[in-house]
């Protein structure tokens, strides 16, 4: 009887050591395979153009643009069509790892066109844009934004891919970034790489963060430098805050040049001078931390609005809570989109779009500014 037993004990052993070893090649395997396919962005390297596939009036010769106007920039996390007020998000502490089907993305897209369309804005900083993810049933969500606009743009990769193992079932091929899509003519698009927050091997599947700045020439000479940006979310704080330095130094070099500068999107962090009181903190759940209002120099500007929330937190089901007043209103809130602007700049208006968080988990942010002539 001992014998046998010993013999059952044993076989057991082999098959957990067996099924351990078996784990273990395949996790070196899945680590090689991310390892040998990173995305590996240059410091610095050209955005991908972006045109409609119809003829639009984009099609000749663009307008420039000069100081004798107003322009009107609208930033706006998309959340990549899946992230509407029917979905959740398991990063958040939801249960979805992506939208019920294909369907549910293209309504998300089209409601959100619909409202930039409406906005007429001059220069759209469009976030979290999929080209080809499993996320959002690898719908080019360029082409069809830019479709429906009937505007041109440049597009550059902030999370790129071929397998994300996590959750379960796992997110699968990621293929995703930032858009700037405008009506005035621009001379150049370009990707600037920001510190990446996330060591080996943690950093294969995730995101590399960098800033989509385009150069629209001014009649007048000078350019103005327009930066979409979506810095750091998950880490533990260090990321976002190189970033944030990174971008300061990046705009204020800009600035020195005779540039007028307008940096816009996610900061995943929240601004200082705000009234919050609106948005209590909810115990136990992601809270944004405030930006440092030393990181800007004298004369420069936060532009944001916290007369509205410019996100959610997306550990339910919004539309529940558009339903219910007691559960809307204990629902997490966060002002963590806005711009930053140079001297040169005057900012006319700022205003979150409040659309009720339909369409992504954040609402659009508008600025109206004028430039003015540097003074020295």
């Amino acid at each position: 009887m001992k014998s046998l037993m010993s013999k059952t004990v044993k076989t057991i052993c082999i098959v957990l050591a067996l099924a351990a070893a078996a784990c273990a090649a395949v996790f070196a395997l899945l680590v090689l395979f991310l390892s040998i396919t990173e995305y590996r962005p240059s410091l610095i390297e050209a955005a991908h153009a972006v045109r409609p596939n119809r003829r639009s009036a984009m099609s000749g010769d663009l307008p420039a643009f000069d100081t004798d106007r107003p322009l009107r920039i609208v930033s706006w996390n998309i959340g990549y069509g899946g992230l509407g007020a029917k979905q959740d998000f398991f990063m958040d502490g939801g249960t979805m790892v992506r939208p019920e089907n294909k369907a549910a993305v293209e309504e998300n897209l089209h409601g959100a066109a619909a409202l930039m369309k409406r906005v007429d804005a001059d220069i759209l900083f469009i976030q979290e844009i999929d080209l080809k993810s499993k996320r959002s049933f690898y719908v080019d969500e360029s082409r069809l934004l830019s479709d429906a606009l009937s505007v041109n743009g440049a597009y550059t990769y902030n999370y790129k891919c071929l397998f994300v193992p996590v959750p379960y079932p796992p997110l699968g091929r990621v293929a995703s970034g930032l858009a700037t899509f405008t009506n005035i003519d621009f001379s150049e698009s370009v990707r600037y790489a920001l510190p990446v927050s996330f060591k080996w091997p943690v950093r294969l599947a995730n995101l590399k963060r960098c800033l989509l700045v385009n150069r629209f020439p001014l009649t007048s000479g000078g350019e103005l430098v327009a930066v979409n940006l979506h810095l750091e979310a998950y880490d533990e704080g260090e990321g976002k805050i190189a970033q944030t330095k990174a971008l300061m130094t990046f705009l204020t070099d800009e600035y020195a040049k005779g540039n007028y500068v307008v940096a816009g999107g996610d900061f995943n962090q929240t601004f200082p001078g705000l009234d919050l009181s609106a948005y209590p903190a909810v115990a136990g759940v992601w809270q944004a931390a405030v930006m440092d209002a030393s990181i800007l120099p004298e004369g420069w500007r936060f532009a944001a609005d916290d007369k509205a929330p410019s996100c959610r937190l997306n550990n339910g089901i919004y539309a529940e809570a558009l339903k219910d007043e007691n559960l809307r209103k204990n629902w997490q809130y966060y002002v963590i989109d806005g711009f930053i602007v140079s001297p040169n700049v005057e900012v006319k208006s700022v205003r979150t779009l409040n659309e009720n968080f339909m369409y992504a988990d954040h609402n659009p942010v508008e600025i109206e500014v004028s430039l003015r002539a540097q003074e020295r």
